[in-house]
């Protein structure tokens, strides 16, 4: 695995892969070094496993080898050929991965050798899901994003080094994420039940419709191995009955609080990219749960960050995973490589030198749709706060 002088020239016909892998599945697109977006994409509904060894190198690449060997030869198919009538090649690939800065020591030994074995991959790329996010948000520019979902983790860099607040998990923070906020709405609901100061009838009224009885709730909610989505399940209603209700309009002020409390321990100091503020990206589910959440976000962002530029992010950790893809097949990867969240090997060993430090059987079957894009939205998550429940960690 070579990224440098003695890889081969990169020619605009050259295909790129972007990978996407979280608790939804695992979801592949396939575009060109000179193109926008992808030309196809695909979607395994297994998501990659997690063992003691960290996240499962052999898994993943059972299920991503078929599903790329598909969407190369769809195109081919298609009468795409690189220069000279030659097959255009995998000029580089970028795999975003949830656990990948912590569970991820297997993916970094064993898939550089096994990707050019199998693709002929140039250069490649192995990324946390909170790098993916960033880039497929902001882009190679210094800022900071907050991706919200289950979990809640924030990103900076000022491109000399990564800055990450939270994302520790449900237990230990995440603190404004779906299942926090879904967790202090339940919270409230029982005090209302028990008759406990700081309930909320309007909230026990949306548990009895969602979970049913209140004393049924500590069997239905324990015993899951899932029990951060089922917290998160609750976040819009929340939010539905913020409007009306003070303790659930409460509760959004302080998941904003939190939320911005990370922003602002991550957002880069000015420099002469910045434009005088930090760019701000909110991406991910959560923030689909709309003005509710998002007007006390920006009004905590302009108290602790008064000169930074709030966007939402368009682009999602697919469309991330892709743009790093496309900057590393052309030499022009600017975020900075890091051994755990951005590992880029350089040299014929997958233990090769990584740059700017941290401050901080038988394939499974796939759904390749038949007619290049899928349909599915660009953010991976169905339900509002379905997202970044994989960017903890």
């Amino acid at each position: 695995m070579t990224d440098g002088p003695s890889s081969p020239a990169v020619t605009p016909d050259a295909y790129v892969l972007g990978v996407d892998s979280g608790g939804s599945g695992l979801r592949v697109a396939l575009g060109r070094v000179d193109g926008a977006g992808p030309l196809s994409t695909a979607v395994c509904a297994e998501p990659v496993r997690t063992g003691a060894g960290g996240i499962d190198a052999a898994h993943l690449l059972e299920q991503l080898l078929p599903v790329a060997a598909e969407l190369l030869e769809r195109s081919a198919r298609g009468g795409a050929v690189g220069a000279g009538g030659a097959p255009a090649r995998v000029a580089a690939l970028a795999i975003g991965a949830a656990g990948m800065a912590t569970l991820g020591e297997r993916l970094r030994a064993e898939l550089p050798g096994a990707l050019a074995k199998a693709l002929g991959v140039g250069r490649l790329a192995l990324a946390a899901d909170a790098v993916t996010a960033y880039a497929g948000a902001v882009g190679q520019r210094p800022g900071a994003v907050v991706a919200g979902g289950t979990g809640m983790i924030a990103l900076g860099t000022d491109l000399a080094g990564w800055h990450r607040a939270d994302g520790w998990g449900h237990l230990l923070g995440d603190s404004g994420g779906g299942a926090w906020i879904g967790r202090a709405g339940l919270d409230a609901a029982m005090r209302a039940h028990d008759g406990r100061r700081g309930g909320s009838p309007a909230l026990l009224a949306r548990l009895h419709a969602v979970f049913g009885s209140a004393e049924g709730l500590p069997g239905l909610l324990y015993p899951r191995s899932d029990r951060p989505a089922v917290l998160a399940s609750f976040a819009p209603e929340v939010a539905a009955c913020a409007g009306a209700d003070e303790v659930a309009a409460g509760i959004l002020r302080e998941a904003a609080a939190h939320i911005a409390e990370a922003a602002a321990a991550v957002c880069p100091a000015a420099g002469p990219e910045a434009d005088g503020g930090c760019e701000v990206a909110l991406t991910g589910g959560l923030f689909r749960m709309g003005e509710p959440l998002l007007g006390p976000v920006r009004e905590e962002l302009a108290r602790l960050l008064p000169q930074a530029r709030v966007t939402t992010g368009t682009g999602d950790p697919l469309t991330g995973a892709l743009r790093i893809a496309r900057a590393l097949a052309v030499g022009g990867l600017r975020l900075p490589r890091h051994p755990t969240m951005l590992f880029v090997p350089i040299g014929d060993e997958p233990s090769g030198r990584v740059g700017a430090v941290a401050r901080d059987g038988q394939p499974e079957p796939c759904d390749v749709p038949a007619d290049g894009p899928t349909g599915r939205p660009t953010d991976t998550d169905t339900s509002p706060v379905g997202h970044s429940s994989d960017i903890s960690g």
